[in-house]
């Protein structure tokens, strides 16, 4: 933002139901640059430069926390331990391949998504992971007894959690229309399975693995509209 304050944990923690908006606002920009950059580039290297652009808009902070996550997965010793793998600075191998694969996956998928859907999907994608966050941050219990994201967790409450869903909601209703209602089911599924995996990997879930959710989510969306698209099931919304 152009204006900088101190904030609180609190404060921070109460930014949960805004996160859908969040995603509207990282969806433009993408929509932006997609508009601009296709008047001098070839598409695929747009879609390359949009992959880029999303991790950099984010300060890349949850494909590291995807990264963490997939360190501290294949680390074979105890809960703690792992926590103490997410918590080192440096990454190991498995983050390196996690990051790499996601990332491969993201373009490749972004590279396919006929042209009619292209401003549909860069709206709907930021938005519909975003409030995956909410719901794994609402749903599940907090692993580790301090970190970033235990201020969120603090603050989830039903009212944020019901406001973030019922943005979610509306901005898929208004994109994709039914298709947008079954990506946000889709995506729900594909958040019970893995938050249930890591939390048993980890005793809960941590700043990381929201992090790490939120990456999957965008990938997830990206394919469910593929595979809508294969059978003719998602057509813009009737704003775009």
């Amino acid at each position: 933002m152009p204006w900088r304050r101190e904030v609180n944990p609190e404060e921070i923690g109460r930014s949960l139901n805004y996160f859908p908006v969040v995603g509207i606002v990282i969806g433009l920009i993408l929509v932006g640059l997609n508009w601009g950059l296709s008047l001098i580039l070839p598409s695929s290297v747009v879609n390359i430069l949009l992959v880029v652009s999303l991790t950099l808009i984010s300060g890349a902070l949850h494909i590291d926390g995807l990264m963490d996550t997939c360190d501290g997965m294949a680390a074979h010793k105890t809960v703690e331990a792992r926590w103490q793998v997410m918590h080192d600075s440096r990454v190991g191998g498995f983050g390196i391949v996690g990051a790499c694969l996601l990332l491969l996956v993201k373009y490749i998928s972004l590279n396919n998504v006929p042209e009619p859907l292209l401003i549909t999907t860069l709206l709907l994608m930021p938005v519909v992971s975003r409030w995956a966050m909410v719901y794994a941050i609402f749903a599940y219990p907090y692993a580790r007894p301090s970190g970033l994201g235990k201020m969120f967790k603090q603050e989830a409450s039903w009212l944020r959690f019901i406001v973030a869903t019922l943005i979610a909601l509306a901005v898929a209703v208004v994109l994709a229309q039914l298709a947008g209602l079954i990506v946000m089911a889709g995506i729900w599924v594909m958040v019970i399975l893995m938050a249930a995996y890591l939390k048993r990997k980890f005793s809960g879930l941590t700043g990381d693995t929201y992090g790490a959710i939120n990456e999957v989510a965008e990938v997830c969306v990206l394919i469910l509209i593929l595979i809508l698209a294969q059978f003719g099931l998602v057509k813009p919304g009737g704003i775009f």
